[in-house]
């Protein structure tokens, strides 16, 4: 989990300025660069070894925060650092815990906080219909996302997004994502899909024969993962519908996957050169007067 070093208060602004560890590199950004190589027809995959790695660290960190009772909440690549030379090489660390809560805090649905747009693309399947009381399990839904993204550098559920701040948690397009993906959920294999509050809307919006032929072996044999292979069952039970039956972190720390060789490195670049460009502070095109106030902000507090 990324370390806070320090918290500022403006009080001139009411604000609150958090400083943590800087790691050069994220998920996002390294599954981009992947994805662009393939895009200029020059493909270059996630080494199986890096892919490992960070899939274990992700796990450890989760699972550090579920044991004293955290639960994330927003899990995606963007929020995955890796941290670049120094003496933590190629360490994970985990970020942007503003969605976190406590397990025994009143756990409100995610478009009930703040009216901003969360993206929808690893939103685990309970969420979008509506569960009211959710567990660790949609973090390991999430970590089974960014691992199917590690394999394929492509977004497993990625669907149309609008600009959604609606208090409803249902998302057609999201669902019809997962369902085109994974096949619709039978009820031997999700008993209680029913008792979810968007059940009646889920039966009215879809059709269970639209998706006879969709399952996550199809989707992963198009990527040449095959289905008896260590790396797709793990992907199989980090992305199992039914929450109660979804993989915990601890046991998936203990899969076999992690047993076989290239065995997972605590630097995720195992000492090799690192390709990936690092991340920058700001974005070109952000306005000069914010590049000028954090300027002022970095003189004031450490006299750069």
């Amino acid at each position: 989990v990324t370390f806070c070093c320090k918290v500022f208060l403006s009080h001139s602004d009411r604000k609150v300025w958090l400083l943590f560890d800087y790691a050069e590199h994220d998920l996002w950004h390294i599954i981009k660069f992947h994805r662009a190589s393939k895009a200029n027809k020059k493909p270059m995959q996630l080494p199986r070894g890096m892919v490992k790695s960070l899939l274990y660290q992700i796990l450890d960190g989760i699972h550090y925060l579920h044991a004293n009772w955290v639960l994330h909440r927003d899990l995606k690549p963007a929020n995955i650092l890796v941290m670049g030379e120094g003496p933590e090489r190629g360490r994970v660390k985990i970020a942007d815990m503003g969605f976190a809560r406590l397990f025994n805090s009143p756990l409100k649905p995610l478009a009930d906080l703040d009216p901003v747009v969360v993206t929808f693309w690893y939103r685990a399947p309970e969420l979008l219909l509506g569960a009211r009381h959710y567990t660790k399990a949609i973090d390991i839904w999430a970590i089974g996302c960014i691992f199917a993204e590690l394999l394929t550098s492509e977004p497993i559920f990625h669907c149309r997004q609008e600009d959604i701040k609606t208090s409803n948690p249902f998302h057609h397009d999201q669902l019809d994502r997962i369902f085109s993906v994974m096949g619709f959920p039978a009820d031997k294999d999700w008993e209680d899909i029913r008792k979810m509050p968007e059940y009646p809307t889920l039966q009215k919006d879809f059709r269970r024969t639209t998706y006879a032929n969709s399952s996550l072996i199809k989707y992963m044999e198009k990527h040449k993962v095959k289905p008896d292979s260590k790396v797709f069952l793990l992907l199989q039970k980090l992305l199992t519908m039914d929450p109660t039956k979804r993989i915990t972190s601890e046991q998936a720390l203990q899969d076999p996957y992690f047993l076989e060789d290239p065995l997972p490195t605590s630097d995720v670049f195992a000492g090799c050169q690192i390709p990936y460009p690092k991340r920058e502070f700001l974005n070109e095109d952000e306005p000069e007067e914010k590049t000028e106030k954090v300027n002022r902000v970095l003189v004031e507090w450490f006299g750069l």
